[in-house]
């Protein structure tokens, strides 16, 4: 049996006088799929930067790995290298295409000179083979979400949060994603959670779907037996 990635218990956070989430109880397998499903309003960006340690909520306790987060700075930036947020609308860097996807390797300690070969690897898995010369800010739209995933994927982390990945992507580029997305999940090293407005979604991937309304988990399915 997979063990616990994260436990979510009472947790309240808001933006100003507007509740972001409230979620009474939500556990999350290591290991799993996850799709986050609601309108526009419902929580799930709040949830995924809860979940990066990158908002701490007003109330209610996180477990990571079986242990109570206290949200102190030195924890967060340590629990920081082990979950990558993709966000919808990813920033690049000036610069070459590898200066971008070695940001967050180096940032959490790899050497540039050892870094060559993930650089190349994690731009082939996302079909940007030979890019590493070319100007990040010179990139399409599309080419520009790839880099900032071959980013994510370079680190290798053990939690991989992506927010609207599929959003205004084009069909090549959705059909990638969710290749890259089935092959991470089929290696059981990396929980991901998706969000998404598709409720169809999550029955591709085979994924567990976790529906939010107003901020609030309105009920858990897998999809696998729908």
């Amino acid at each position: 049996m997979s063990a616990e990635k994260y436990r979510l218990t009472s947790i309240r956070a808001s933006y100003g006088r507007n509740l972001g989430i409230a979620v009474d109880e939500l556990a999350l397998t290591a290991g799993g799929l996850y799709v986050l499903i609601g309108p526009n309003g419902s929580g799930k960006s709040t949830l995924l930067s809860v979940m990066a340690f990158l908002k701490k909520p007003e109330q209610g306790t996180i477990c990571f790995d079986g242990a109570q987060v206290n949200w102190t700075a030195r924890e967060c930036f340590l629990l920081r290298q082990h979950v990558t947020l993709l966000h919808q609308n990813p920033y690049l860097f000036s610069g070459s295409v590898s200066g971008n996807v070695a940001f967050g390797m180096v940032a959490r300690g790899a050497r540039r000179d050892t870094a060559r070969e993930v650089i190349r690897e994690s731009l082939a898995k996302v079909g940007l083979e030979g890019f590493e010369s070319r100007a990040a800010r010179k990139l399409s739209s599309g080419e520009s979400r790839r880099v900032a995933l071959a980013r994510a994927l370079a680190c290798e982390p053990e939690v991989l949060l992506l927010d609207e990945p599929f959003a205004h992507a084009d069909r090549a580029s959705a059909k990638l994603l969710e290749t890259v997305i089935l092959a991470l999940a089929a290696g059981g090293a990396t929980t991901l959670v998706i969000s998404s407005h598709d409720e169809r979604l999550g029955s591709r991937l085979g994924a567990t779907i976790i529906y939010l309304d107003e901020g609030k988990l309105d009920k858990i399915q897998d999809s696998r037996v729908m």
